[in-house]
């Protein structure tokens, strides 16, 4: 809004009588810019491409008509929307903006099968530690062996004894599977 003020501005100044620069939109459609030029604020001298495209796929008679049917507000948010779509038309002319909506949309629908997945494999890693976790506290009151051998034929004696606890809803198979320990449930 500044910068639009800024050119509205110094348009209306000139310089000292002399002709003021045409807008990009006056330059490239070869007519005489006047100082109340709609195309003036949004299409700056210094960005000729900028109109070109939104002339190219919209064509200046329609962007005026729009222009003019918008509040001042509105305006500048308008021109961003229509220069964006132009560029979008210039690459894919069939899908325009709309390729990009369905690659980013596919792109979100990705991303949130991912976070699906991460979250699955949070639960699953808790539910190991926690059953990782009975486990040892049930292998603590049992006699404490200082040979890995013993307490590990300890830890099974007190598994086959069936002292863990009974409110579990998985075998204890499933919770102590050491050989996929500390590896990931899913890839992608």
């Amino acid at each position: 809004m500044e910068r639009e003020g800024r050119e509205m501005i110094a348009r209306k100044q000139g310089s000292g009588g002399a002709a003021v620069s045409p807008c990009a939109a006056c330059k490239l459609l070869r007519r005489r810019c006047v100082q109340d030029c709609i195309f003036a604020p949004y299409f700056p001298a210094d960005e000729p491409q900028k109109f070109a495209t939104v002339h190219k796929v919209f064509g200046a008679s329609n962007v005026s008509k729009l222009l003019q049917e918008l509040s001042m507000v509105q305006r500048s948010d308008a021109v961003s929307s229509l220069v964006y779509e132009a560029n979008a038309r210039v690459r894919d002319p069939v899908y325009g903006c709309v390729a990009s909506i369905s690659s980013l949309q596919r792109q979100i629908n990705l991303l949130h099968a991912q976070l699906a997945l991460a979250q699955a494999e949070i639960v699953h890693l808790h539910l190991q530690h926690a059953a990782l976790f009975a486990c040892t506290s049930t292998v603590a009151m049992a006699p404490l062996c200082s040979d890995a051998t013993a307490s590990a034929n300890t830890s099974q004696s007190v598994i086959d004894s069936g002292n863990i606890n009974e409110k579990t809803i998985f075998s204890i198979d499933m919770l102590l599977d050491h050989a996929n320990i500390g590896l990931p449930m899913w890839s992608c």
